[in-house]
């Protein structure tokens, strides 16, 4: 058993057009703490704030914690799973030669994820998940406030 204090994370990400207007949000939860994060941004795409959401999540751990973190990306998930080793031993680069997309976000994930003990869960999105519903409208949030801000 760990002595690392376990957090709960839910992540997602929107993007209005793709690319567009982006939201990311990550709800984390320990013990009967609750803290929900969000933001935005004006030219993205899905994919990017898809991995903002995580990055942000860890970003926000005050300490060295066992993370268990769900997203319904497949992209996220399998990225930091299965392909990051070998695009690393690649000099960052796909299987065909091509670079990374995203690198710069990759970068920062793998970074952060290795200051924490993570264990990666897939959650099907928009499947009536209370941790990733409320993930997916944080991340509406990100989006709508986005909006706002450049409304004005």
């Amino acid at each position: 058993m760990s002595d690392l204090p376990e957090i709960e994370i839910f992540t997602d990400g929107a993007c209005k057009g793709n690319p567009g207007v982006g939201g990311w949000g990550a709800l984390l939860v320990s013990g009967v703490h609750r803290k929900e994060i969000y933001g935005g941004e004006a030219a993205t795409t899905n994919n990017r704030m898809e991995l903002m959401a995580v990055i942000a999540a860890l970003q926000s751990l005050k300490g060295r914690s066992r993370v268990l973190l769900h997203a319904d990306s497949q992209y996220v998930l399998k990225g930091i799973t299965e392909w990051l080793p070998n695009w690393k031993k690649r000099g960052w680069r796909t299987s065909g030669n091509a670079p990374v997309k995203n690198v710069d976000l990759w970068q920062r994930l793998d970074a952060l994820a290795g200051e924490h003990d993570v264990q990666w869960f897939w959650v099907k999105g928009h499947n009536g998940h209370p941790g990733n519903e409320r993930a997916d409208e944080l991340a509406n949030l990100g989006v709508a406030e986005h909006l706002n801000s450049i409304n004005y």
